[in-house]
């Protein structure tokens, strides 16, 4: 069953329902959905568990409602002195529908959520730690638990219910909030095509948010695995993307991929449960997400080998890590300093070069700045990634790809770890395929990104383009290169428009939007730089 209008509506009337009955916070209620959807499904998944259980050959499994439960509150026993009741009335069926009102708020509060908090203490991500419910109004909870029992999403398949939860993050997104974790997902598919990600490599997002690059990297295993006839097209955001069953995979590579396969890590405890939700939802509950910030605490060899992670590093890197902010130095560990900087996305992209493979792939969002700063750790860390590792790509998304929750110019950067830069190529995206306004989701025609992957996957044969073209001859596609020594006598500035071939009609006909967004990207340099030259003024004044 895929994702219908009915099913969007549906979720939308309860998002409605909620605001409207006094929960007017976007990010708390779609938590609590998720919850609530959490519950609902884990019923399905037991039953299926127990079903594959039984087939010959299979591991043992036992129902998680078989057996006592020990209430965790007496007065919800059902006879006097009782302490216990069978497992099976904590499942869904069981309550949703036999209860309601105050009885359903107590229930639900004080045994169905101790219940699954039990369970994920046990799984391979506890995220329901300090989960509680919210919605405690009782014609509310009441309702809203009704409508859920209206979508019957014990009828959808896994990608269904994933595109459900997507939604309600879309709705967060309108709203204007938790706008730092999600990134647009026509922005997550563009990346994770870029970077390729394969059957038998490892995917690390090292701030994760909800899950939506690895969910990405599924997406985009399982498709290259599909026979045509499993290989579908849906519409998401107006947009329509092709998905695949991955029929074409062994019950081996589906373990792999369920089970060796995917890693994140937030630190927002929030992120760490929509992200386990969002990817159990898609049947990988057993993909690890860390609770764990990964600039101040060491996330070294050992480190790894005792939270059970590839010690030797991942195979691919696939993030959009916090920009804008700036971290006390003093709390920085030392395998990530970069000079004497506090701004996260120098730092970030320092993890992401020390927990890759060497050889292996990354693609991460940077601010403008990032690519052309003049600082000494801007400089130093561009020389580092030209001069040691192989920078593939920059990718220069249009001005307003993260509206509506922050306007900052950003690009794409694609590389590998070791080997030195022979050159670069620069991709130009005027248009993304939706409207570049205060909202950023009307689908619209005018779409770069198709074109600007395809040229990638022939980069080979582009260059050759490239090398044998005129230079009096006006450039007239979005994609060119630089080569090392030219990027090298450039600071290493890595911006797109520093190494755009010079041409009458770009220099005449340049967007001044595009030309103000790369003024106000140096402006927040030139200020940063002096926030920085600030702070150790005060830290000198005050020895």
């Amino acid at each position: 069953m895929p994702m219908t209008p009915e099913l969007r509506r549906g979720v939308d009337r309860i998002r409605d329902y909620l605001f409207g009955g006094g929960y007017p916070n976007p990010a708390q209620n779609a938590e609590q959905l998720s919850f609530l959807i959490y519950f609902y499904m884990y019923e399905a998944a037991d039953a299926a568990r127990v079903r594959a259980a039984n087939r010959p050959g299979a591991e043992p499994y036992v129902s998680a409602f078989a057996g006592d439960w020990t209430l965790r509150n007496p007065r919800n026993a059902r006879e006097p002195g009782v302490e216990t009741v069978p497992r099976k009335l904590l499942r869904w069926s069981s309550w949703a529908q036999a209860l309601n009102g105050e009885r359903l708020v107590t229930w639900v509060r004080e045994e169905v959520f101790p219940f699954h908090a039990d369970l994920a203490a046990n799984g391979v991500t506890d995220f329901m730690e300090g989960a509680r419910l919210v919605i405690d109004e009782p014609t509310v909870l009441t309702q809203v638990v009704s409508q859920l029992n209206d979508l019957h999403l014990d009828r959808v398949d896994a990608d269904t219910k994933g595109d459900l939860f997507e939604h309600v993050l879309r709705q967060i997104r309108q709203a204007g909030e938790l706008g730092q974790f999600r990134t647009p997902r026509h922005v997550i598919r563009t990346i994770v095509r870029l970077v390729d990600p394969r059957i038998g490599e490892t995917v690390f997002d090292p701030a994760a948010g909800t899950a939506g690059f690895l969910v990405g990297a599924w997406d985009r295993i399982r498709l290259a695995n599909s026979t045509p006839a499993g290989i579908e097209e849906v519409e998401t955001e107006g947009k329509t993307v092709r998905r695949g069953l991955g029929d074409s995979l062994g019950s081996e590579a589906v373990r792999q991929l369920q089970e060796a396969t995917f890693y994140g890590a937030d630190v927002d405890p929030q992120m760490v449960r929509l992200a386990t939700m969002n990817l159990t939802l898609r049947g990988l509950d057993r993909v690890r997400i860390l609770r764990r910030d990964a600039l101040t605490r060491s996330f070294d060899r050992a480190v790894k080998a005792e939270l059970g992670l590839p010690v030797h590093g991942f195979d691919v890197i696939l993030a959009n890590p916090p920009f804008s902010g700036r971290l006390d130095k003093d709390r920085v560990v030392e395998e990530v300093r970069v000079g004497r900087t506090a701004q996260t996305e120098l730092l970030f992209l320092q993890f992401m070069l020390n927990q890759l493979k060497e050889g292996g792939r990354c693609g991460v969002v940077v601010p403008e700045g990032v690519l052309f700063g003049a600082s000494g750790a801007h400089k130093d860390l561009r020389r580092r990634l030209i001069e040691n590792n192989t920078v593939e790509a920059v990718l220069s998304l249009p001005g307003g790809v993260f509206n509506p929750y922050s306007g900052v110019k950003t690009s794409v950067l694609v590389f590998r770890r070791g080997g030195a830069t022979e050159r670069v190529m620069f991709l130009h995206a005027d248009n993304d395929g939706f409207k570049l306004d205060a909202n950023h989701d009307q689908p619209i025609d005018a779409d770069d990104l198709p074109g600007l992957i395809e040229a990638f996957g022939n980069r080979k044969d582009c260059w050759w383009q490239w090398r044998d073209s005129d230079p009096e001859e006006d450039w007239t596609e979005n994609w060119w290169f630089a080569e090392a020594g030219d990027i090298r006598e450039a600071d290493f500035n890595l911006s797109a428009n520093r190494h755009r071939p010079q041409n009458r009609s770009r220099v005449e006909h340049r967007d001044p939007l595009e030309i103000l967004d790369e003024l106000r990207g140096i402006e927040t340099e030139i200020l940063r730089e002096i926030d920085g030259l600030a702070d150790a003024v005060r830290k000198v004044a005050s020895e």
